[in-house]
């Protein structure tokens, strides 16, 4: 490990500064928007329609623009001031959230206008979630990008499962206006707050420089499509990481396709209790998030990445080993925590090997074969669940381990975000500077409490 680790470390616990709190505030409002709403629109659907088929089409079409939108949002979030992509991404899903609002008062919402809103608010978010993904390197050192990474996942574990799910769930049986209402309401902050970032937060910095550098200006939009793919292919690590990562996915998919029947079904859990167990993955999730950053500096991030795969694998395999409500419940927890683990250190370390001003095309490039997977993923796990229920977990969990096993060396190889020299050594260096935010969109940033 490089000599300058030490000093690194000191960097990492250095106060994450205004911008990060204006960027953490707008995802906490953001996320309690998403869970609200990804919460009351199945519950609106189960009054519009009892057709368990077009009831299942609400899901599809969630990951449908992923699939669809993920490289050209990536685009546009490297072509415009980032705070503006995620500003308007907000603002249009405050507009969904006032037509869903309106529908549902009126006595004229059809599961048609679901599809379509459910639609739009999916295609908003590949546009506001890497824009999200692509501001913390502009504002904070590489150092510090764990420990960010891990305050954005607790803010979304937190809220999403303890929060938003039980406030929409009581609030509905009241009157669905209420929760509809406030998500429009916490979108529109997100929007505003979004706006009150400073000037380096745009990555406008990181094009200039390489335009300046290169001599050419960039091109045009319909010939970036490949940009993220040709990035990721010409390095190695990362290429070997987006295969390994996206065989990951897969083998979870395969695992948790029938979650919820091998859970009530298999292991007997009373469906009222339902949600109650699915707190196991919460939890775990959350410790995880505040013991990510401490793994990282103890470990690193490479040996930290490895043991935690590894043990996904090996405790998914386990949960449809011991098919017993108690024993699950634990397993995953462990599952739960790992996986989270996993996901901030892989984050960091992209965003810290990625240049500025691909970071919006590379992360779109990634997720769209990650994401792809997971429906096919589903699908072979479906097809072994009928079999039994237990075959998705240990066939999932066992390839997941045998992969571990296999690519341990080399996940344990991959550096630490700040011993990764990007190319943006510069533009980096002047995200340092505490900037007025009063120089950028005309506005005073708030003042959040860390």
């Amino acid at each position: 490990m490089p000599k300058s680790v030490p000093k690194e470390s000191k960097a990492a616990k250095v106060p994450l500064g205004k911008a990060f709190a204006n960027l953490f505030s707008a995802s906490v409002a953001s996320n309690f928007a998403d869970g609200i709403v990804f919460t009351a629109i199945p519950l609106l659907a189960v009054h519009v329609t009892k057709d368990a088929l077009l009831i299942s089409g609400i899901a599809a079409l969630v990951m449908l623009p992923w699939l669809l939108f993920a490289i050209p949002a990536g685009i546009i979030v490297d072509r415009v001031d980032r705070r503006l992509a995620l500003s308007i991404a907000e603002t249009v899903r405050t507009c969904l959230g006032l037509v869903l609002l309106v529908l549902t008062a009126s006595g004229n919402l059809t599961i048609w206008w679901l599809y379509l809103i459910t639609f739009l608010y999916g295609t908003c978010e590949t546009v506001y979630d890497n824009a999200a993904r692509a501001v913390p390197p502009s504002i904070l050192s590489k150092a510090q990008l764990p420990k960010a990474n891990s305050l954005l996942t607790i803010a979304e574990q937190t809220i999403q499962n303890f929060v938003a799910g039980p406030f929409t769930s009581l609030l509905f049986a009241v009157s669905a206006l209420i929760p509809l209402g406030v998500s429009g309401t916490a979108y529109l902050a997100a929007a505003i707050l979004a706006l009150f970032l400073p000037r380096v937060a745009s990555g406008r910095q990181f094009a200039k420089a390489h335009e300046a550098k290169s001599g050419n200006a960039q091109a045009a939009w319909y010939k970036q499509f490949v940009d993220g793919f040709r990035f990721i292919m010409s390095d190695r690590r990362l290429r070997t990481l987006w295969f390994f990562s996206s065989f990951g996915g897969l083998c979870t998919a395969i695992a948790t396709s029938s979650f919820v029947l091998y859970i009530v079904e298999r292991l007997k859990l009373p469906v009222p209790l339902f949600g109650v167990f699915l707190l196991t993955g919460a939890i775990g999730g959350i410790a995880a998030a505040f013991l990510a950053p401490k793994f990282k500096e103890k470990f690193g991030t490479g040996l930290s990445m490895a043991v935690s795969n590894l043990l996904t694998g090996i405790f998914m395999t386990l949960t449809g080993v011991f098919p017993n409500l108690w024993a699950v419940g634990a397993f995953w927890i462990v599952v739960s925590a790992a996986i989270v683990i996993w996901n901030i250190l892989v984050m960091s370390f992209r965003q810290a090997a990625i240049p500025g001003r691909l970071l919006g095309r590379v992360h779109g490039t990634w997720r769209t074969l990650l994401w792809g997977c997971l429906p096919l993923g589903s699908l072979i796990g479906g097809f072994l669940g009928r079999i039994d229920l237990t075959l998705p977990y240990i066939v999932g969990g066992g390839l997941a381990t045998i992969a571990g096993v296999i690519w341990f060396g080399f996940v344990k190889s991959i550096p630490n975000p700040e011993d990764i020299d990007n190319g943006d050594a510069d533009a980096e260096a002047s995200s340092q500077i505490d900037q007025d935010p009063q120089d950028d969109l005309g506005g005073v940033a708030p003042v959040v409490s860390e």
